[in-house]
């Protein structure tokens, strides 16, 4: 399978160190901003091909498939484009960047009958297949999530601290992973609430922010978010359960007592990342639709546009 990435920043490395664990797959580009740095990553990586527009990724013979790791607001036309020139497509989190960017994405798709799946990384982290696994089985039933997104970045840097072209966002981002994985463990969600502190005078995003989630068996969710947080940093998710607690960190998890869960048996893999990126290729190979998909992930940019709506009032 030739699979081209596009975004060849810090979490577009992480796809292609990935990607070299899974047999049968060959990256045959690398899309990027700029076109030297993007040239360093191809030939660290041994991959032939490298430019800076992805149309010319997708023009390269025999490509089936496309990895968006690029900027946000690029997520919802890019993917388009990706499916209107034939190819099944993985698009990194967020999907888009409102409701009706996503509900395009989601109608091409349907037009298209390709695979296209959304970096929703938490359903695969074996710490939460582990938990969601339980679930399903009846062995654990989830009464309160609480979770804390924390991050140190006054400044408009990624993940490795270097500068970015664009500017993150803790609701259409960093709150969809909650959002979406809270539906996947508990169930839909009827009711969400949010507040958010102080824009930053330069970045014009909030750089605090709380919300509050409810599902339909009745489970409810708190959602801290920073970028003010000044260590520790990440995601930390404690399960409050029926029938133990739990906290995941990533591809980690120990009970509430801080004792390790043995997680070895769940995946081929201890990195999540790599069960996305695995479930992608194999819902190409199989013909069929992948967990996360974009009409699985849909129902949390319904409850994040009803957020932004709530916050904008």
């Amino acid at each position: 399978m030739k699979i081209a990435l596009a975004g060849a920043g810090a979490f577009g490395e992480k796809h292609l160190d990935a990607l070299k664990q899974i047999d049968g797959v060959e990256v045959v580009s690398v899309v990027g901003r700029r076109l030297e740095p993007t040239q360093a990553v191809a030939a660290k990586y041994g991959v032939p091909h490298a430019c800076t527009e992805l149309a010319e990724a997708l023009a390269q013979p025999g490509l089936d498939a496309v990895i968006l790791a690029t900027p946000t607001q690029m997520h919802a036309a890019q993917t388009i484009q990706c499916l209107e020139a034939g190819k099944h497509v993985q698009v990194e989190i967020p999907l888009a960047d409102t409701l009706a960017d996503a509900e395009a994405v989601l109608a091409k798709q349907q037009q298209t009958g390709l695979v296209a799946m959304v970096g929703h990384t938490r359903r695969f982290n074996p710490s939460h297949q582990y938990l969601h696994r339980r679930i399903a089985s009846g062995a654990l039933a989830v009464q309160q999530m609480d979770v804390q997104t924390y991050f140190f970045r006054r400044k408009n840097m990624n993940a490795k601290g270097e500068a970015r072209s664009w500017t993150d966002h803790l609701l259409w981002h960093h709150a969809a992973h909650t959002v979406d994985l809270f539906a996947y463990q508990a169930g839909p969600i009827v009711q969400a609430n949010a507040v958010q502190g102080p824009l930053h005078p330069e970045l014009g995003i909030a750089m605090d922010m709380s919300i509050q989630l409810k599902a339909e068996s009745g489970a409810i969710c708190t959602l801290s978010l920073s970028f003010n947080n000044d260590g520790p940093l990440g995601t930390f998710f404690r399960y409050i359960c029926d029938n133990g607690t739990y906290i995941a960190r990533y591809d980690d998890l120990v009970t509430g007592k801080e004792e390790p869960v043995d997680l070895s048996g769940v995946a081929v893999s201890s990195n999540g990342i790599e069960l996305q990126d695995r479930e992608f290729v194999a819902a190409i190979r199989e013909g069929r639709e992948p967990n996360s998909s974009v009409a699985q992930v849909l129902p949390c940019y319904r409850v994040l546009d009803a957020l932004e709506k709530q916050l904008q009032a």
